[in-house]
């Protein structure tokens, strides 16, 4: 009896590390099972929605095909044909102009907002005053500044007319004007969004570094540009690629407000995609377009990505 009490004295302790690994795997496994519920309406969403458009729009693209009839296989033609087309040389142009408008001017005046409420009070309610036009619907706000821009009797072109006593430009169709309107639509709108990123981005930065520059009497601008500036970095960069995809997709503001016009001046990518697609019914022509897009967003994101390390900081 004494040598089987000891033997289980023995072997008692020499189980339990067996049965602490069983139960450790059974949880893990019970986990990874859990995860994989939790995770499988994203993974059918993305499947549905993502990734199998994406596939099928790389094959219509090598198809013709009118949107009815059968497809036909053609293979690189519609990007061929897609090059060789002058409106799409002509889009190219103008949502490029129209990138250099809007970005570097959305991003720094969100950027300065930011930093102006960030050392007010009532945050809050700032920060809904100036995200409210980012979550209005796109085509009542052009509707609303197709009022404003109007060249006879819109707003903008009275105050000029009251307090500077000059005639404004007939925005919406001069082709000089045309861009730069639909820019500083797109500005306002996006203001509020990125104005909420950089100051997401100015509470993470630590009081520590302030203090320490004003004790070696570093001034307010000072500050901002060798602290706030660099630490705001990650944000920045992050605010930049979405704001140039965003800049790339334009199409709601020119498509509701010019149709593209006056002579072309406001005739974008997308809408050149929407025209192929559903006036001249080349819907194989217009995938490629979307297709060669999808390329140039993916190279300048990647292109920003390589160069980000030369200018991003991180804290750590």
């Amino acid at each position: 009896m004494q040598n089987q009490t000891a033997d289980r004295s023995v072997s008692a302790p020499a189980l339990q590390p067996d049965n602490k690994r069983k139960t450790a795997l059974t949880n893990k496994t019970s986990d990874g099972i859990w995860g994989y519920v939790f995770i499988f309406p994203q993974l059918v969403g993305l499947l549905l929605f993502s990734l199998i458009p994406l596939i099928s729009a790389f094959v219509l693209s090598m198809m013709k095909w009118d949107g009815m009839g059968e497809k036909q296989f053609v293979g690189l033609d519609n990007f061929i044909n897609t090059f060789k087309d002058e409106d799409f040389r002509i889009a190219v142009v103008n949502t490029l102009y129209y990138t250099v408008l809007t970005v570097p001017t959305g991003i720094i005046l969100a950027m300065l907002i930011a930093v102006g409420l960030n050392r007010v009070k009532g945050k809050l309610i700032y920060r809904l005053i100036y995200f409210m036009p980012n979550i209005t619907m796109s085509v009542a706000v052009a509707v609303v500044f197709m009022w404003l821009f109007n060249a006879d009797f819109g707003l903008i072109n009275l105050y000029l007319k009251e307090w500077f006593g000059i005639d404004g430009p007939r925005w919406l169709t001069d082709t000089r004007f045309v861009m730069p309107s639909i820019a500083m639509l797109s500005v306002w709108m996006g203001l509020g969004g990125n104005m909420v990123l950089f100051l997401a981005g100015l509470q993470g930065i630590s009081a520590s570094y302030y203090e320490a520059a004003q004790i070696d009497g570093a001034s307010k601008w000072q500050q901002f540009v060798n602290i706030t500036v660099p630490l705001l970095s990650p944000t920045t960069f992050f605010v930049t690629i979405m704001t140039i995809i965003g800049s790339f997709q334009v199409f709601d503001q020119s498509f509701v407000m010019t149709s593209g016009g006056p002579a072309k001046a406001s005739y974008t990518i997308v809408f050149h995609i929407y025209d192929s697609a559903f006036v001249d019914f080349t819907f194989g022509k217009s995938t490629a377009t979307a297709v060669i897009l999808f390329i140039m967003i993916l190279a300048l994101t990647l292109f920003q990505m390589k160069i980000s390390k030369r200018w991003v900081h991180y804290e750590d």
